[in-house]
Order: C-alpha cells, then sequence, then structure tokens
C-alpha cells in the first residue's frame, strides 16, 4: 500500500505549485477472515441506500478530487476497499476527512454515485467507533460542535475552540491568544454558553433520529 505524504513548502518552492509528496510503500498482507464482508452493506445503508456497489472502478472520482493527491487512499480505491470489507484501513485512513464536500466526484461520476455522502457515512462510523487518527482536530470538532449543539441548542465558538484545543494540542490556546482576545473584544467570540428556550423539545427531536438511525 502507498502513503503519500505532503511535505510543507520549502525555500526552493515555486510560488503557486504543488508542494513535493513522499510516497511511504509498505507491504501488508490481509486474510480474507480479517475483513468485514458486512461493512459494505452498513455504509451503503448509513449512506441512505447510496449505490456504491454500482462502481465500475473508472476512476473518475480519484482525477476529478482537487485533494486526492493529498489522501493516503484515492477516493476510487476508498470505494472498493468498502466493499471488499477493509473497514480498520478504512476509518483510520485521512481521505474521509479529507474530504472537501465539493460534490464534484458527485457531478462527474458516470454511475451518480454520491460519493460525498459515503465520506460523510464513513465519518460518523469513524466517530462512533473512535477510530479517527489521535489528536486530530476535524473529528474532534466535529464531536465537540454536536455535543454543545444537543445540549444547549446552539454553538459557543469559544468553549468549542478550548475543547478543540484541550483534546488536541492544548498549547495552541497561547499561540492563538491574540487572535482569540482580538475576536473576544470585538464581540466575534464569546466564553460564555448560548442557548435555546426550549431544550426538552430538541432532547425529544435527537431521540426521534437516534431512533431512526
Amino acid at each position: 500500500m502507498s502513503s503519500p505524504t505532503a511535505r510543507p513548502y520549502g525555500p526552493a518552492d515555486k510560488v503557486g505549485t504543488r508542494p513535493a509528496l513522499v510516497y511511504e510503500v509498505q507491504k501488508v498482507m490481509k486474510f480474507e477472515s480479517e475483513l468485514n464482508p458486512q461493512f459494505g452493506e452498513e455504509v451503503a445503508q448509513k449512506a441512505h441506500g447510496e449505490k456504491l456497489f454500482a462502481c465500475i472502478q473508472c476512476g473518475t472520482c480519484s482525477g476529478t478530487c482537487p485533494v486526492s493527491h493529498y489522501m493516503d487512499y484515492a477516493p476510487r480505491r476508498i470505494i472498493q476497499m468498502v466493499r471488499e470489507g477493509f473497514e480498520q484501513e478504512v476509518l483510520t485512513s485521512s481521505t474521509i476527512w479529507l474530504c472537501a464536500s465539493c460534490y464534484q466526484c458527485t457531478v462527474d461520476c458516470p454511475k451518480q454515485i454520491k460519493l460525498t455522502d459515503i465520506m460523510y457515512a464513513l465519518k460518523q462510523i469513524a466517530i462512533a467507533r473512535h477510530l479517527y487518527p489521535k489528536n486530530f482536530s476535524v473529528p474532534i470538532m466535529a464531536e465537540e460542535f454536536f455535543k454543545q449543539v444537543a445540549k444547549n441548542g446552539r454553538n459557543s465558538e469559544g468553549k468549542l475552540m478550548i475543547g478543540i484545543a484541550w483534546r488536541t494540542h492544548f498549547l495552541n490556546l497561547l499561540k492563538y491568544s491574540r487572535l482569540g482576545m482580538k475576536l473576544f473584544t470585538t464581540g466575534r467570540m464569546g466564553l460564555v454558553e448560548q442557548g435555546i428556550e426550549n431544550k426538552e423539545q430538541l432532547r425529544t427531536l435527537l431521540r426521534g433520529v437516534e431512533k431512526t438511525s
């Protein structure tokens, strides 16, 4: 398996050019007994019946994706891995978190597969099973955001940023303290939790969603 890793821009890089990619190749042996044959069906159901089994592996999604060169597995490969049952590899990959949700792959797909919806389904499964990369801010932000909305009905930016920093790199609070102070003094970010009036209605709604999911 090849895992591309983008290095930062260096002094020798030309302005406007993409950073070079370093490929680390690892040979991995996977036995059929280690795969989850039901994984594809689970993802398809989570994505509201999206027809990922209709994929013809043409590679259009990988070619049209604006961030595929930063992914460890290209979108086309992710689809095939889901269908074959490579559950652990898919849920711990960076691909599902780097998806820009631009829907360009959906527009160009000859089989009209909504690949972005599949990526969202994979994110939900990964968050539920805590299988995302350690200290990775994207899924942690999603968790913290949902917790606040489920509790108060609204998001409080200040508490959200503190929660993300606490679970990733706490020293980032010091790094961005000057920017945070500017946002606070101009009224763009508050530190006090805000909420809706009738929170019980929200909880009833969320319980109903859980029952149908």
